[in-house]
This record gives C-alpha cells, structure tokens and sequence, in this order.
C-alpha cells in the first residue's frame, strides 16, 4: 500500500472497506523518513497548553503537509485549544495557517474552536527553540458516592438517569428521546427535569446531582454540544448554555457537576478495573471518549474522538457536521455500522432511524449465529424485505455474513487505537455504547486484539468491556459520583 509517496505494510484490512488506509501505518511509514523536527503546541483555557514534538522529511512536501495537519487536526480534538503554535518549520506553518483559515478546508474547525474558547483561533509560527513549555493541571473526578445522589447520562437515542444510595444504584432507567433533531430548547429542558425528578422520587432526599452528558461544558455551561444540534444560535445562548443549571435548581440548591461524557465512560472503566490511565470510547449516535489519568484525574481536554482523523484514504467517508473525511464518527457509531452494513449489501429500510438501523443489524447478527432473542422479527425494524427477483444473486460462499460488519469494527479498532495512544498513553482501553451492545461487541473486540496482536506487538495496554447492563447503565452511575 502506498500514500502521498509513502509505502506502508497492511496485514489486516477490514473485509467490508478495502480502501481503509490506518493512520497508524501511515504515521509509521512516514516517520521512517522524517528527521527533521518539529512542534506542534495547542494553548486552550487559562494558558493550558499540549505539546507534540514530531518529525518531518523536508523533501516530500505533500506528505510533510498531510502529516502535520492531521495531527493538528487530532490534538485540536482531543486535547482542544484556540491557539497553535506549528515551531521549526515556516513553510509548514503558513500552510497550516491557510488551512485552518475560516474561509480555509478546516474552517469549521477554527469556528468550532473559537464558540468553545470564546477567543479568536490563530496559528503562529516560531523557531523550535521558542515552543511554549507544556502545561497541564488535573483535576480529581468522581468517587464521591456519599448520600443521595442523581446520576444523569444525556445520549443522542436516549437518556439514562439512575438513583444512588451511599454508592449503590437503587433505580435506573432508559427513556428514548430525540434531542438531536428537535429546535426547540423547552423541550430539551423538559426531558432533563422529568429525569431528574424521577430519580429524586425514589430517594429521602437529594445530595448532589452529577450530569454525564455528550458536549463539551466548562463550569457546568454547555459550550457545543450535538445534542442542541437544531436548536437556533439564539435560543442556544438563552436556554442552552445554562440548561443543566437551570434544570438543577428544579430539584432544589443542591450542587451540581456537569462532564463531558467520555471522560465519565473513562471514570466508570477507572472504577471497574480499579486502576487509572483510562481511555474510555462510547460508540453509539456518535463515538465519545474521555480520559482519566493514573491518579483518577482528567485534564480538560476535549477527547472528542469522533472529529479525529483515522483513517487516511483520499476516499474516505465524509462526515456531514464538519465536512471532513476519514474521521472517527463513522468508523466507531452506528453510522459506521449502518455503513459497512450497506457495503455487506444488507437492505436497509429509509424510513428507519439510525438506532432502529443498528437494532435491526445486531439482530441479524444474533439471528446468524443462533442466538435469537425471544421477540427476535423475522424482518426485523430498519429491515426492507428484497423481492426475490430483486435480491442479489451470488453464491452461499460468497455472501457476507452480517459477523463481517462488526469483524470490520475490530479491524478498525485495532489499527486505530495505536495512533490514539501516540496523543493519551493509555494502559487501559474501556469500551461502552450501543455498538459494543451483545455479541457484536465481542466481536470487535477480538478481531481488534488479533489486529494489535499481528501489526503492533510493540504496544501493550488491555482492552476492557464491561457487563451488559453496565455498558448500558454504567455512565449514569458513575455520574452520580461527579
């Protein structure tokens, strides 16, 4: 396989998307030519500032050019910031500039960036031996489970509220809602407070409420969030940047802890395994992430996993909110089951949702290896039924099984995972979500152990998933202990 000019080794390619070019093996490839170094420094809030120290060629212009937009493009998303400085190389940096210019090929990043920050995003350029020094400040997260406390977990499919007694979950529940395509904000609010108060029935009182919820919030203020998605600029401003402050006062003067929800999976896996240096990845409507560090704490960073880069292929899958290609959002979601579905030649019907989508395809996997649920449908919902004159014609052996759209998953997982841990360090791997639901997870997870096991033997860190009920539940518990 060959990139920009770069050559790369692949062993295990995902049956169902053959282009699949891994970021892993790109960076690889390319960092066996590169010699000249280079900086890539990002400053977010309060003079925080990450830093990546890396590699060019100074010959291959266009790989050179590839290389380090992609990884600006990663540590913008997972650690976040509105300032970079790109230090030993001003070619580089003018082009970065250019790119990242809001009428540029990332201007939704840098706008996107700005709304968070609330400053003007820039790119500087400096001489390698002027970068900024890296500044970090954790923060300790969860573990408070004294009391009686509300554990809120806000999905884009549904939404998870769980009663907690001195650390022990004496009611939850799922509720399906539809926050991403409704504009009106009362609504939102609506759903928040009715969940809030049935946890708050079930309990003598209310100590705390802790809000895991998709988004990014500083100070318990909604900063983005797709969640809001349709909700009106205005009207986001007026009733959504303090919707979680104001639904908690409903409940009473209690205190209240809104986080990201990847850094709560992170939190919950921290609790399971008993140790840190957690990586937790929700796939489900989208792929949250978060991370907690050896000493149980989180940095601030973003972790929105879902808008880095994975995969390097020209052609590879556009993703409609940021208009960017080969990002995690459709590797690791539903999207990304519905996707590879398609390419197996499963009929999927247009009038079902994406979750109805899933469902229907983690169905057809039980149903295929015979392990069909009791209310298993002969077609189930999200299924169209093919006329049999319409249908494919090819032969049993050559018919995908639905085992290869999870298979594929894992195979994405396992080249994938190498590249996030150049920007974490994890040593555990936590993964939650409705994706990871059944037998399918299981399948992703082995076929990303074989992948990590032939193509990276250099990396050692465990992958872990919880219990079926905790994959579910387990964010909205965790919650309650923010």
């Amino acid at each position: 396989m060959e990139h920009l000019g770069i050559k790369m080794s692949i062993k295990n390619k995902p049956a169902l998307d053959k282009q699949f070019i891994p970021m892993s093996l790109f960076s690889r490839g390319f960092l066996k030519h590169a010699k000249k170094p280079v900086s890539i420094c990002v400053e977010r809030d309060n003079g925080l500032t990450a830093v990546y120290d890396t590699f060019i060629t100074g010959e291959n212009k266009e790989a050179d050019q590839f290389y380090i937009e992609r990884a600006v493009k990663a540590l913008l998303w997972i650690k976040g910031g509105f300032k970079v400085y790109i230090c030993g190389d001003e070619g580089i940096a003018s082009y970065v500039k250019a790119v990242y210019d809001q009428k540029g090929e990332r201007g939704f990043d840098s706008r996107f960036m700005e709304q968070v920050y609330e400053r003007m995003f820039e790119v500087v350029s400096l001489p390698l031996s002027e970068k900024p020094l890296q500044n970090e400040q954790p923060k300790p997260i969860g573990n408070n489970f004294k009391g009686c406390r509300i554990g809120f977990d806000a999905g884009g499919s549904d939404r998870k509220v769980s009663a907690v007694v001195d650390g022990k979950p004496i009611y939850s529940e799922e509720v399906v809602w539809h926050p991403k395509v409704t504009p009106d904000p009362d609504y939102h609010f609506k759903e928040i407070v009715k969940a809030f108060r049935t946890a708050a029935e079930k309990m003598p009182r209310v100590d705390a409420i802790g809000v895991s919820s998709a988004g990014i919030y500083i100070g318990n203020r909604t900063m983005a969030a797709s969640l809001f998605l349709k909700v009106p600029p205005g009207l986001f401003e007026q009733k959504v940047k303090d919707i979680y402050i104001r639904a908690a006062k409903e409940i009473g003067d209690v205190p209240l802890c809104v986080v990201n929800d990847g850094d709560v999976t992170a939190l919950a896996g921290a609790m399971e395994i008993s140790d840190g240096n957690v990586l937790g990845i929700a796939m489900g409507t989208s792929e949250a992430a978060g991370y907690v560090d050896q000493s149980g704490n989180i940095a601030g960073w973003l972790n929105e996993l879902a808008f880095a880069p994975v995969d390097a292929c020209p052609n590879a899958m556009k993703d409609e909110w940021s208009g960017d290609i080969g990002c995690g959002v459709k590797y690791f979601s539903q999207d990304g089951v519905i996707k590879l579905a398609e390419n197996a030649g499963i009929k999927l019907s247009h009038a079902a949702t994406p979750g109805e989508k899933l469902k229907a395809i983690q169905e057809m996997l039980a149903q295929e290896q015979g392990r069909m649920p009791s209310n298993f449908e002969t077609v189930p919902k999200g299924i169209q039924q093919i006329p049999a004159e319409e249908a494919p014609q090819v032969s049993a052996n050559e018919a995908p099984q639905v085992s290869a759209v999870f298979e594929s998953i894992g195979c994405y997982l396992g080249h994938t995972l190498p590249y996030y841990h150049g920007f974490y360090g994890f040593k555990h791997v936590l993964l939650l979500g409705r994706v990871m639901s059944g037998e399918g997870g299981n399948i992703i997870v082995n076929t990303a152990k074989s992948v990590l096991k032939e193509e990276y033997p250099e990396y050692d860190f465990n992958i872990h998933i919880p219990d079926e009920a905790n994959r579910r539940i387990g964010q909205s518990v965790a919650a309650a202990s923010l």
